[in-house]
């Protein structure tokens, strides 16, 4: 029986590797999402959520635990940043009369990443924990749970400066892709780890995008 969510339905192989229905269009959806936020384009929210909805059953079925819950926050605030970005208030709109850039600097940016460490912890310690505590859900320990939980706070902090469009959100981000990288070719889905490392690119050309945009407002907001 055809299973779509199953990372063993096998789509096609390539070059010998076996690519699943589940992991190409995750990642073809994602990839496209993320393109399209560098380029600071609405468009970028419902594809995304349509990326993590598929991303969900593919971290479930590979142990990264935190991964997986980060995708149901993600699916929500994938639409929340859609509605934020098209209703901004008068003083907020920029010429396409969506929400436009602005940054996060100094002592509320140092809050953030020192909360962010401590969240790590907590959510690490929850996470190499999961498979004692509910062995029916999660049979196998977590693959990396600290790192995992690093990776699923920061990306939780890194949406929500995106959906307020802080233009630090994208070094964040580079932070992130550069562990995700490492984490998903290990766990052997190679596709996603080769997405993530053109997402590294993709943060570098967002950061250089809004910063150009930023530049161009006659008064710049903090």
């Amino acid at each position: 029986m055809f299973d779509f969510f199953d990372i063993n339905t096998i789509f096609f192989s390539l070059w010998g590797y076996p690519m699943s229905y589940l992991e190409f269009f995750g990642v073809i959806s994602g990839g496209v999402a993320t393109w399209l936020a560098a380029r600071a384009n609405v468009w970028s929210w419902p594809i995304g959520a349509a990326s993590v909805f598929l991303f969900f059953f593919l971290f479930y079925q590979i142990q990264l635990y935190p991964d997986m819950f980060l995708q149901v926050f993600f699916f929500v605030t994938n639409l929340h940043g859609w509605w934020r970005w098209t209703h901004p208030s008068a003083e907020e709109a920029d010429r396409r009369n969506e929400l436009r850039i602005t940054r996060l600097v100094g002592r509320p940016l140092l809050l953030v990443l020192l909360g962010s460490l401590a969240a790590t912890g907590i959510l690490g310690a929850l996470a190499s924990s999961l498979h004692e505590w509910f062995p029916i859900l999660f049979s196998q320990p977590s693959a990396f749970p600290y790192l995992d939980s690093f990776t699923t706070v920061m990306s939780i902090v890194g949406t929500f400066m995106m959906i307020q469009k802080k233009l630090e959100c994208w070094w964040i981000w580079l932070v992130i892709d550069i562990i995700s990288t490492y984490m998903y070719f290990v766990k052997g889905v190679k596709l996603v780890g080769i997405e993530y490392a053109i997402f590294c690119l993709i943060a570098f050309q967002g950061a250089w995008h809004w910063t150009k945009e930023y530049r161009t407002y006659p008064v710049q907001p903090v």
